[in-house]
């Protein structure tokens, strides 16, 4: 629901536009995640924090936190500062990137608390402390960037490509951790694809014709003015030089005339 919440907050609270097809885009976001809901994979049974530990020890995970890792680096020293004010995407990227970590750091927590209250010796576990560490640090980065991209730009903007980003890289994360994919039948795949290929629909017609002024009222006004646009011709204007020798002398200047 943080798709179409922000774009209505944002409309009612802060006087941004929501146009016919930002509506249209707020309904696509929902059906899109029902159906990516409806397909959901299974998730892998990760039940104490060994299992847990485990999984972070694999190499394909590894490698792929490292790359986020580097990329997080590279938009925060290089990107940002010469970038952030003016593209969108880049905050935002990073946002979505340290949300991997903050997944998955949720998910070892989870873990933990339930170890804890079944009277397991979790917080002698040196897992629960990275986990704790890395939340917070990536919380705090998370917070820090999506509020200075909602300074900036539009809220009913924000937050869409902020879900699509961010869902993406939970996706990714999920299938390089939790392998939650291994299961999946092929109706599942084609279905959980088509919902979030459908979230991102949603979002282009919320980000690209934010700008319109298009409403069911004035939707049949807007279609016959754009049918009925004149047309404009390039060679509208005609030079003609009139040069009569007979009655100007050639040591005055020439008179032109300009027919419209």
């Amino acid at each position: 629901f943080s798709v179409p919440c922000s774009a209505i907050l944002s409309s009612y609270l802060l006087g941004e536009r929501l146009n016919l097809l930002g509506k249209l885009g707020c309904l696509l976001s929902l059906v899109g995640s029902t159906v990516m809901v409806i397909h959901a994979p299974e998730e892998e049974e990760v039940t104490t924090l060994d299992d847990m530990a485990s999984k972070l020890k694999e190499p394909g995970f590894l490698a792929y936190a490292a790359i986020l890792l580097a990329l997080c680096l590279v938009l925060i020293f290089c990107l940002a500062p010469r970038y952030g004010q003016s593209n969108i995407l880049v905050y935002l990227t990073i946002c979505s990137v340290i949300g991997a970590f903050s997944v998955s750091s949720v998910k070892g927590l989870g873990i933990a608390i339930k170890g804890f209250f079944a009277g397991r010796p979790v917080l002698q576990h040196p897992l629960t402390w990275i986990l704790v560490v890395t939340l917070v640090a990536s919380i705090t980065t998370q917070i820090n960037y999506l509020n200075k991209s909602l300074d900036i730009f539009n809220t009913s903007l924000v937050f869409p490509i902020y879900y699509v980003l961010f869902t993406t890289i939970v996706i990714a994360t999920s299938i390089i951790l939790f392998k939650e994919w291994v299961t999946m039948t092929v109706v599942d795949i084609i279905g959980t694809v088509c919902g979030f290929l459908t979230i991102i629909l949603g979002v282009f017609l919320l980000h690209a014709f934010k700008d319109m002024d298009v409403s069911l009222e004035n939707l049949p006004q807007v279609l016959q003015s754009e049918q009925q646009a004149p047309v404009i011709h390039d060679d509208k204007n005609i030079l003609i030089e009139v040069d009569n020798t007979s009655t100007a002398p050639e040591d005055k200047p020439k008179v032109f005339m300009i027919c419209t």
